[in-house]
């Protein structure tokens, strides 16, 4: 078909209303879609192309015009912090360079044992015989150790280490 044809659209009406009603949720929608495309076909006549297939061109024009207002109506909505699959590393880090600090601020028996817990030891009695303290000694070290860090950190005296993870 070519662009001297009158109305090239009437052949292809049923078919072309048939397709807007199913890439649409309701028929003023569909209506919108073939005004439009139609609008586009008769421009591109007028201008002079010549359509070798118009009802492929036509059905192609719809579809792009129904994919292009989907795009447009596709709502989105703000992420919040809940909304977020990993939690943010950040007040994690700062909480552990703080207690970090508050550690180094202990008196120098009590940062001594701490520094051997930062580093990996977590028995009370391999702490003693690292140290050569008795066993009680390293115990009521460590405690008021960690009632000073509970202090310096704002956490209640019944905040366990779990809690904190």
């Amino acid at each position: 078909m070519t662009s001297d044809t009158k109305d090239p659209l009437t052949p292809l009406w049923p078919r072309l209303s048939a397709r807007a009603r199913r890439l649409s949720n309701t028929a003023e929608e569909a209506d919108d879609l073939l005004q439009e495309t139609a609008m586009k076909l008769m421009q591109t006549l007028r201008d002079g192309t010549v359509i070798e297939t118009p009802d492929r061109y036509a059905m192609i024009t719809l579809h792009n015009i129904a994919r292009q207002r989907w795009r447009q109506k596709r709502e989105t909505e703000e992420l919040a912090d809940d909304m977020a699959l990993t939690p943010p590393a950040a007040p994690a880090r700062l909480a552990c360079a703080d207690l970090r600090d508050a550690i180094a601020r202990l008196p120098p028996e009590q940062l001594a044992l701490m520094q051997l817990v930062q580093d990996g030891e977590s028995s009370p009695q391999a702490l003693a015989n690292q140290t050569g303290l008795p066993l009680g000694t390293v115990m009521s070290r460590l405690a008021r150790a960690r009632t000073r860090l509970r202090a310096e950190m704002d956490m209640a005296a019944d905040t366990s280490v779990k809690e904190l993870m």
